[in-house]
């Protein structure tokens, strides 16, 4: 079996997760969090980071003992059983396509005239695969130089809204529902940790590097998440920021001069979300394909790039038609399903494994808002998460009932 190589250190681990988590959420994802919750999305933020730590916790004491691709794929395999592992990887495929969908889209918002944003995200996608495809080291560092320069668009963007402040009105309109929702619709901006975990097998010393880097990635990113959340509910206000589709963007609208550099940073932290996220699904789809549980040949790794090239090809593939099919608020909560059912399994796959490095009771913590989070997002992204996850389960039983079936006498195996 052809194996990646490890070239990834601590510091360029932590940029690949930081680049896959900055871009979604600030970006992305705090409109229809304040549509849900108005106001109170400061606590849909505060419960989505919660959850979103003791999965992060979960992942890294899991990514320590099993340091290859695949991410919860391989933990469930390894301690709960095939159709266990399946069903997270699965579950994570399928929840961040949904993902590399929002954030070309976020990308093209931004960048395109009126009328290209989805042929200006379908070749964004086609750009970031190929770079993806030319080795790991070089997203890495790519990773690493839009995380510079979207920090420093976002410390722009803040400072320029403290210019209107709007008074804060504590509305609470769907009630502790709409909380829960815009919680569970701020996990997807969390969710870039697991980039770090599903990567294992290109990390050096991973029983080190990958639970600091987790632990990194994710403070840096619930401290940047806090400040802007913030700044915005205080330039535009909960009903302005829940209407706006630019919403850094709208918030600056005093300081027209610095509009293009927010805007910059906007396309480019998409942009490194984006990179980071092919990155992860292509080693996830890997593992499942070593397996059988995808095609074979999705396993193929480039013999000079050490990439899995044909996984990501196919993906860019997949993503393209998405970004000219799909809006950007219904990408967002189908994959907010999908991730959150990947770290339920994470969670209980740690709780198999035992006390090594954490707490127990964070687990079950982090199992418990996984369940509560998903249920309360919008019925839309319930139902197709569903379906989707329907058509994974019925290839798998197919599969394993045609290797079952006798042949020559003798019936095969799994």
């Amino acid at each position: 079996m052809q194996q990646l190589q490890r070239r990834l250190g601590t510091a360029q681990a932590t940029f690949i997760g930081l680049g896959s988590m900055v871009g979604a959420g600030v970006f992305a994802v705090f409109a229809p969090a304040a549509a849900a919750a108005g106001s109170w999305l400061l606590v849909g933020l505060a419960i989505a980071a919660i959850v979103a730590t003791c999965n992060a916790l979960a992942s890294a004491q899991l990514a320590a003992r099993y340091p290859t691709s695949g991410g919860t794929y391989v933990y469930g395999r390894e301690l709960l059983g095939p159709w266990w592992g399946f069903l997270a990887g699965w579950s994570f495929v399928i929840g961040k396509t949904a993902s590399c969908a929002a954030m070309a889209l976020t990308f093209a918002l931004y960048v395109a005239p009126d009328g290209w944003e989805r042929p200006v995200a379908a070749l964004a996608v086609g750009v970031l695969a190929t770079v993806n495809v030319f080795g790991v080291t070089r997203t890495a560092l790519l990773a690493r130089v839009l995380v510079v320069l979207v920090l420093a668009a976002l410390a722009v963007g803040v400072i320029a809204s403290t210019g209107s402040t709007q008074p804060l009105e504590w509305t609470l309109p769907h009630g502790p529902y709409g909380v829960l929702q815009s919680a569970g619709l701020l996990f997807f901006a969390f969710a870039g940790y697991a980039r770090i975990a599903t990567m294992g097998e290109e990390v050096r010393d991973p029983s080190r590097t990958i639970p600091r880097a987790i632990v990194i990635a994710l403070a840096i990113a619930v401290a940047v998440y806090a400040i802007v959340a913030v700044a915005l509910l205080s330039a535009l206000g909960s009903a302005g920021l829940a209407a706006s589709s630019m919403p850094l963007v709208d918030a600056a609208a005093g300081h027209p001069g610095l509009v293009p550099i927010i805007t910059v940073g906007a396309a480019l932290a998409s942009l490194g979300a984006l990179l980071a996220l092919i990155a992860g699904i292509g080693r996830t789809t890997l593992a499942m394909a070593r397996e059988s549980d995808l095609p074979r040949g999705l396993s193929a790794v480039h013999p000079r790039f050490h990439t899995p090239h044909r996984a990501e090809l196919l993906l860019a593939a997949v993503v393209v038609v998405l970004v000219l099919t799909i809006d950007l608020r219904g990408a967002i909560g189908f994959s907010s399903f999908g991730v959150l059912l990947y770290y339920l399994i994470a969670n209980l796959a740690a709780l198999r494994q035992g006390r090594e490095r954490y707490p127990r009771a964070l687990f079950v913590l982090g199992a418990v808002g996984c369940v509560t989070l998903v249920v309360t997002l919008p019925l839309a992204s319930i139902i197709g998460g569903l379906a989707v996850l329907a058509v994974g389960v019925g290839f798998r039983r197919i599969r394993l009932h045609a290797v079952s079936r006798p042949v020559n006498g003798e019936r095969g195996s799994e």
